[in-house]
């Protein structure tokens, strides 16, 4: 009887050696151009009109990763369901009024409010900051010296020529959302920007979606105004705030004026949802590693479809590829040692909000989920790399936090198997394109869990246009960086213990 329990208490032992001795290469095999081009023409296709975030589109591509989840056997990963819904909000504006000392304007010919971020109701405001252009960063502070707490601020729009900044985008300083974001930290209660494009098209620039309805702290109203709007307001001073403001800083005042704002809109109730599923792990099955891409895109704008095949397409039949062949190599008894969780997420265009769903409401433990392998984009090349290994690269970033275990791990692998070029150009804490901070894998990152991200680099050509397409895929290519993470991903699953977490979370800072 003892050596029987001797041997049967051997057993699982012997399971994780054979495990971890098999031989990954059979299942990476089954990763192929055919079968990856079979599901991007499906879900890059027209049938999905862009996979916009809560749409038709959406929905549709959802309920064919779930298919396919389904047909590879993966079991549901969110507590006996494959999708992890989410709500989202979307703003439908009714009327809107702007009335100053008693002067009437139009709605689209001399203003439009930001419906997102303001709320219904009616404003009245005696007087009024004008901070210049508003513009907080590093040593610059235009509201240096001014008391907006609960006031009405009117900034410029743009930057003066003595402004120099590398930001760029509509959070930069120069920006529309960072200016505003930033009048909001002063407390002020509405925000006017004088914009240059008056008169706008009637129903011009829809509100877009959100997820946080509700806030500890409402936010303040956001308006944009033509320069008729702000000569109404400042009077006199006016003309030769508009001659300077392209040189140099122009000086903040308070000035006194009847500002009357008005607006009443609906709220839409939607929902999107994440599509998980998993092959079970064996001796060490309570553990998880998560493999994510996202599968949403741009939608359509009227009647053009933005396809969104590389981005992210392209990771998204990626990660399908992958669960079929680690759910083949655990029918083979073969399969990982750690639970393998695929996730495809929604959102990911709009905020990371699928992903940021998930790291506050996780479908397993994160502190058990020993990393995030995630992939945005590997099946074009990137239009601004001139070197010679154009074919035979991905930028790999991430991999030198959280976790002094990652770059060994990843290039070993590589080493073995794939024998690609890993870039580390997105690694650089001074890239003004905050790469590491972009994708869906932050949201494990900020909750302490190590992660890889995967990445072919800037299209300019096509990124985020109607023009990335299927046709345009190196399949090639592609299967040789989704076979690169599935490698990655069988050691993570197969190796003894979980990623170190040895090092700090990285902080995002504007």
């Amino acid at each position: 009887m003892r050596k029987i329990l001797l041997v049967l208490g051997l057993f699982p032992a012997t399971i994780g050696f054979a495990q971890k001795k098999a031989n990954p290469q059979k299942y990476a095999a089954t990763i192929t151009e055919e079968d990856l081009k079979t599901h991007l023409y499906i879900i890059a296709g027209p049938e999905m009109e862009g996979r916009e975030t809560a749409t038709e589109g959406q929905r549709k591509a959802a309920a064919y990763l779930e298919e396919q989840f389904k047909k590879l056997g993966l079991l549901p990963g969110n507590n006996g369901s494959y999708q992890m819904s989410f709500p989202v909000y979307k703003d439908s504006l009714i009327g809107a009024a702007m009335k100053v000392n008693g002067q009437d304007f139009s709605l689209y010919q001399d203003f439009q409010p930001n419906p997102r971020m303001t709320r219904n109701g009616d404003y009245y405001f005696s007087e009024f900051v004008f901070a210049g252009h508003g513009l907080v960063d590093g040593s610059r502070d235009d509201y240096n010296g001014l008391n907006v707490k609960g006031k009405a601020v009117l900034i410029l729009d743009g930057a003066p020529a003595d402004y120099k900044s590398e930001q760029k985008g509509m959070m930069a300083p120069s920006g529309m959302f960072g200016k505003y974001q930033k009048a909001v930290e002063k407390g002020a209660a509405a925000v006017l920007i004088v914009s240059n494009d008056f008169p706008r098209k009637v129903g011009a620039a829809p509100a877009n979606m959100y997820v946080n309805l509700y806030a500890a702290e409402q936010n303040a109203a956001l308006y944009n105004v033509s320069s008729k709007v702000a000569e109404q307001l400042i009077g006199s001073d006016w003309s030769g705030i508009t001659a300077n403001a392209k040189n140099t800083a122009s000086p903040a005042k308070v000035y006194k004026a009847n500002l009357m704002l008005q607006m009443s809109k609906k709220v839409q109730f939607l929902e999107s949802t994440n599509v998980l599923g998993y092959v079970e792990g064996s001796d060490k099955k309570d553990e998880w590693l998560v493999v994510t891409a996202h599968y949403d895109h741009l939608g359509k704008r009227g009647n053009v479809i933005y396809y969104g095949a590389d981005d992210d397409g392209s990771g998204t039949v990626g990660i399908v590829e992958m669960a079929e062949a680690f759910a083949k190599a655990k029918a083979a008894g073969h399969g990982p040692r750690r639970s393998i969780l695929f996730m495809a997420v929604s959102g990911e265009e709009k905020g990371l909000w699928g992903s940021a769903w998930y790291g506050d409401h996780p479908a397993v433990p994160l502190e058990k989920t020993t990393a995030n392998l995630n992939i945005d984009m590997i099946g074009r090349v990137d239009t601004e790399r001139k070197t010679a290994d154009t074919l035979n690269y991905v930028y790999v970033v991430g991999d030198d936090k959280l976790s002094t275990e990652l770059k060994p791990l990843s290039e070993g692998m590589n080493k073995k198997y794939s024998k690609m070029v890993l870039d580390y150009k997105f690694n650089d804490p001074n890239d003004r394109n905050r790469i590491y901070f972009r994708s869906d894998h932050y949201n494990f990152a900020r909750k302490g869990v190590p992660v890889i991200f995967y990445y072919d680099g800037m299209l300019q050509a096509d990124y985020h246009k109607p023009t990335d397409t299927p046709d345009k895929i190196n399949y090639t290519l592609l299967k040789k960086r989704a076979q690169l993470v599935f490698y990655t991903a069988w050691e993570m699953a197969n190796r003894e213990q979980m990623m170190k977490r040895d090092l700090e979370i990285p902080t995002m800072t504007r």
